[in-house]
């Protein structure tokens, strides 16, 4: 008999996050749980409907598992609404003060904690890094999911890193698969000659599509994880995903052993990398400047 069981609740499909669940293990195993061994995992993945993921928390509360650890802020949500007193743990692109997941960044209060990706800064340097690329281009773009909890805060983010830099900017919005051909054609009609990809979980499980009509509207974009760089987008910015994930491993570890969220200080991430695509540079005609590569922490050739 497993010691204990763990909820893992997403709200996308499990295809492309073997990464991911790979590095929430390394977390749990760091602070010495293995799966198998002393702890048994429960997944849940919404398939990209997030109408589900209230059902499915309550479905992982029913199985007495000892916690939630919830990828994405619909996620830890959809959790915290069926529960006020089993422990989550999330890992989420939003403000967590902002969406109500948390009272404050250093004392959450509370059954949730997790890791957050707050950083206004993180939205002025990715429209920095597109406009050093392409310095004549007025027009910038934001692809937003008018459905994810801080679209609102990364929209108020980019208008002010466009006015900072004299840009146009036009919030296009795309929350369903159908969205995004008219969208992107959209978006030629606009004239943008810069993108920039809001931070979400559904854009992540459409990272290949999404790169591809990039590329094929002849549109520089930048993204907010590596792994949209490294299957065709031209630059991603961001914090590392993988590493994120292993920190909501390590943080269920310790409230397995005894901890409450309660008295775990929300985390920032605490590794960010640049990786720029150069062959998609190529295939849009881009000199990258030699001042964009030099910091870069990984050139795909």
């Amino acid at each position: 008999m497993l010691d204990m069981k763990v909820g893992f609740l997403n709200s996308q499909s499990p295809g492309g996050y073997a990464p991911m669940a790979a590095a929430f293990h390394q977390g749990l195993r760091e602070i010495g749980f293995v799966e198998g061994r002393n702890v048994a995992i429960e997944y849940r993945w919404a398939q990209g409907r997030n109408d589900r993921l209230r059902a499915l928390a309550a479905e992982l509360i029913r199985r007495q598992v000892a916690l939630i650890a919830a990828a994405g802020s619909s996620s830890a949500l959809a959790a915290k609404a069926e529960t006020t007193t089993l422990p989550i743990v999330f890992s989420a692109a939003v403000d967590p003060v902002a969406v109500g997941l948390v009272a404050s960044l250093n004392r959450p209060g509370g059954n949730v904690t997790g890791v957050t990706d707050l950083s206004v800064e993180l939205r002025q340097k990715q429209v920095e890094m597109l406009h050093e690329l392409a310095p004549t281009a007025t027009v910038l773009a934001a692809l937003l999911n008018p459905t994810f909890p801080g679209s609102e805060t990364q929209s108020r983010d980019l208008q002010a890193a466009a006015r900072k830099l004299g840009l146009q900017l036009h919030v296009v919005h795309a929350s369903t698969e159908r969205d995004f051909d008219p969208i992107f054609a959209a978006m030629v009609q606009l004239r943008a000659g810069l993108l920039v990809i809001g931070a979400d979980p559904f854009f992540f499980g459409h990272r290949d599509q999404i790169a591809a009509l990039a590329v094929r509207h002849r549109m520089p974009a930048i993204f907010f994880l590596r792994e949209f760089a490294a299957v065709g987008g031209l630059m991603s910015y961001g914090p590392s995903v993988t590493d994120i994930y292993r920190q909501v491993g390590i943080y269920a570890g310790r409230i397995l052993k005894g901890e409450k969220p309660a008295d775990l200080p929300v985390q920032e991430p605490t590794k960010y990398e640049l990786v720029i695509n150069l062959k998609t540079a190529k295939a849009l005609g881009l000199q990258i400047p030699p001042t964009l590569l030099a910091r870069a922490d990984e050139v795909i050739e």
